[in-house]
């Protein structure tokens, strides 16, 4: 059909005449409401927003010092953040002489690396940045 036509005929439904596609030959043309277009389709961004997840960076201090019992519950913190779907930065910190046993840290941050082996992974094994030694792992996924 003509533009002039179709024009028409946009004008006699109270709707626009949108051009959909300008490259085709004929350019192709819809005759619709484009502010309702438009806000349908801000709807349907928003919606989408809302069912993204950011992953965030959690980070669970400990000494070498630490009590067992104390680091059993870091670590049941640590598995909720994974059940989440965040990652977590495990900070061994060390103090004055404990820098001279670097090994009891390292043990103890195996222990913890091992412990949450069945709902994490790795994601950079242990490093020493100063007086502190770091590990970060992320959920496993399912």
């Amino acid at each position: 059909m003509s533009i002039s036509e179709a024009i028409e005929q946009a004008k006699q439904a109270e709707l626009d005449l949108v051009e959909i596609a300008p490259e085709g030959t004929p350019p192709v043309c819809r005759i619709m409401d484009f502010g309702k277009y438009l806000y349908a389709l801000k709807r349907k961004e928003k919606q989408n927003m809302k069912k993204q997840h950011v992953v965030t960076l959690k980070e669970i201090r400990l000494r070498p010092k630490t009590d067992p019992h104390d680091c059993e519950t870091k670590v049941n913190h640590a598995r909720e953040f994974f059940k989440k779907g965040h990652k977590v930065q495990f900070t061994m910190m060390f103090k004055g002489r404990e820098m001279m046993h670097l090994e009891l840290g390292q043990a103890m941050m195996n222990k913890i690396v091992a412990s949450l082996e069945d709902v994490a992974k790795v994601e950079h094994p242990s490093s020493i940045l100063g007086k502190r030694l770091t590990v970060i792992m992320s959920p496993k996924q399912p």
